[in-house]
């Protein structure tokens, strides 16, 4: 009943007139796995308000404006996960590969505070283009377990979905981050900005590159300009988002 729901969902998806059609087809396909929540998010860009972003979402009470009141989209494990992934995955997943990162008790603090709202368990779903994450389907609610199979039907659905999502409200490939496009960085860039955001300071990024102090500032400098970053934690979260990092 279940495969046969979604396989109908990505046919209707495509006749669908209106977001709020989309929308229902989504809440109706992901009831058969008894998922209550779900949020078809593009790509956002660092501290842009969850509500600008949501194509399509049916969340917890309060939780939009708690995950954008304490910038969780900033340390979000399953953000950073996104931007390496090409298929589904668990959410407790990504928590556990960024467990030991220096943000990992701001994650388990969203964690929790995403159970205590209703998402005590979810999968996250990556919808790829031309340069790479436009956008995601998040979904959750009490604990399921999906197989394989199911991961790729809903990981389909997902893409049918933002797609005709992007149809209706004439986003195409649009998005804020599309000004990044094109982006180039040197391998000495992309060797200090990987160890940036591993959480290292100028002087050890030095010492492990083998260069001066003022080196890698200009390094950061150009990074910065390069993904138009206000400070070297925007240029972070950014490169996150573009995939640059993970």
């Amino acid at each position: 009943m279940t495969v046969s729901a979604v396989l109908a969902a990505i046919d209707r998806t495509d006749n669908a007139e209106t977001s709020e059609e989309v929308t229902e087809i989504l809440q109706q396909a992901l009831a058969s796995y008894g998922v209550a929540y779900h949020g078809l998010v593009r790509a956002q860009l660092p501290h842009e308000p969850l509500g600008d972003a949501l194509l399509s979402g049916i969340l917890p009470d309060g939780w939009a404006e708690t995950y954008v009141k304490r910038k969780y989209l900033l340390i979000d494990p399953v953000v950073r996960h996104l931007g390496q992934s090409r298929s589904g995955f668990r959410w407790q997943t990504a928590a556990e590969l960024h467990a030991n990162g220096k943000h990992g008790k701001r994650m388990d603090r969203m964690m929790a505070d995403a159970s205590k709202a209703g998402l005590k368990d979810g999968y996250s779903f990556p919808v790829h283009g031309r340069r790479g994450l436009l956008a995601h389907l998040s979904i959750g609610g009490d604990p399921v377990d999906l197989q394989s199979a199911d991961l790729a039907l809903v990981g389909a659905l997902a893409s049918k979905a933002y797609w005709r999502m992007a149809d209706l409200k004439g986003l195409g490939q649009t998005h804020p981050l599309d000004a990044l496009d094109d982006i180039k960085l040197t391998h000495r860039e992309m060797e200090s900005l990987h160890y940036l955001a591993d959480g290292m300071t100028s002087p050890e990024i030095a010492a492990v590159l083998e260069i001066s102090n003022h080196t890698v500032d200009w390094y950061m400098n150009g990074i910065q300009q390069k993904l138009k970053a206000k400070n070297r934690h925007h240029a972070v979260a950014l490169a996150f988002r573009l995939g640059l990092v993970s």
